[in-house]
């Protein structure tokens, strides 16, 4: 185990100070700060956009649904979306959390962040939220529906999409890739929801492969069994291995060093699956500043970042030493939530959704999405 991942899962954050616990003591802690800063600085008054940012930091609107963007359309709802080199520039991809039609959409940048083009690279599926970005250069955009699918995408444009019905036919929510074991984690939006391991014949090649469920031994320990019929028409997934652990309301999930990071939001935690002691601890607990735990990124400098779904419609950062503090506010817009956070390439550009915008409509026709830029840690 590394000594950033150690530390991080070790530390909580009480009051104003950090408090470093070992053995079985830090296992039952999370992280808890009612009074924490981030350490880019408190938050300043809106700006012209609406996005309460700390000093050093700008916002801009990069998209509005239904109005046209880079030569498209922009897509209602925007959900989960990731960030992938593309030459000197970068793409940003963001899925349509509607019904029917949902899919995804692409916006190309520019090296000087200005706006190329932009692509749909996935029509006509179901309830596009959340997903995640694979190692190769592709997105798995994931259908929440009862039996949902996942979708590999390509963000270049270049090749279709492909269903896999191997990751298991579910509510999918979020999906994480992880090189180190190579596997994907899946969460499911279910109250009852479980966290699952698909693992390929081949890494690379998703279209062939197992998939697990996470079950409960003792005290915090885990292990893996596998799913009987991942595609069963009847019995669903999460109900199939009885020892299956269950999480209310599966939602984001990021992989690093070792530990996938998952949100559930009924359980109003993040919760940390450390690969080497296989075991499931809360990172933290839904008792500090962060509210509505919903999707989940993280830079190379260990940091976590989690957008909000209602709450106080923020962003908040969890850092390697246990602070847990708002980095942004987007204010007006209490009927909407916060989707699709990710980080462009050289970490100085934020981006992310605003799914109902100023309007509210359960449409999601008022989404917005937005660029910060600023001395992120990365």
């Amino acid at each position: 185990m590394s000594l950033q991942r150690r530390t991080f899962l070790r530390t909580v954050t009480a009051g104003a100070g950090a408090v470093a616990f070992a053995g079985a003591l830090w296992q039952h802690a999370a992280y808890a700060a009612p009074a924490a800063q981030s350490p880019y600085g408190p938050l300043l008054p809106a700006d012209a956009h609406g996005i309460a940012l700390p000093a050093g930091f700008t916002s801009r609107v990069v998209a509005r649904s239904l109005r046209a963007v880079g030569g498209i359309i922009w897509h209602s709802a925007p959900d989960g979306g990731a960030c992938f080199r593309d030459g000197d520039g970068w793409i940003y991809v963001s899925n349509s959390e509607l019904p029917l039609i949902g899919g995804v959409s692409a916006i190309r940048f520019r090296a000087d962040g200005s706006i190329d083009r932009a692509r749909r690279i996935l029509s006509g599926t179901n309830l596009n939220c959340a997903g995640g970005a694979t190692p190769w250069n592709t997105w798995l955009s994931c259908e929440e529906i009862f039996r949902g699918r996942v979708f590999e995408t390509d963000p270049y444009g270049e090749k279709s999409a492909v269903a896999h019905r191997a990751m298991g036919r579910f509510k999918h929510e979020a999906a994480a890739c992880d090189p180190d074991h190579r596997v994907v984690y899946l969460t499911e939006d279910e109250s009852d929801g479980c966290l699952y391991r698909y693992v390929p014949e081949t890494w690379g090649d998703l279209s062939r492969g197992r998939l697990d469920v996470l079950c409960a031994t003792s005290g915090d320990g885990v292990e893996w069994r596998p799913v009987p019929n991942p595609s069963a028409p009847l019995v669903q997934t999460r109900h199939q291995v009885r020892a299956a652990r269950h999480f209310d309301g599966g939602e984001g999930c990021h992989y690093a060093d070792g530990v996938c990071y998952f949100t559930a939001k009924g359980d109003r935690k993040v919760w940390a699956y450390d690969t080497a002691d296989q075991t499931v601890t809360a990172v933290y607990n839904g008792d500090g500043t962060l509210d509505g735990v919903d999707n989940i990124t993280g830079t190379t400098a260990g940091d976590l970042y989690v957008a909000e779904d209602g709450g106080n419609m923020e962003i908040n950062i969890i850092t390697p030493d246990g602070v847990v503090a708002p980095v942004l506010r987007v204010e007006g817009q209490d009927r909407s939530e916060i989707t699709g956070p990710a980080f462009a390439p050289d970490g100085t550009r934020l981006y992310f959704s605003s799914q109902r915008g100023t309007s509210g409509e359960t449409s999601g026709s008022g989404g917005i999405t937005y660029e910060v830029t600023g001395p992120f840690r990365h």
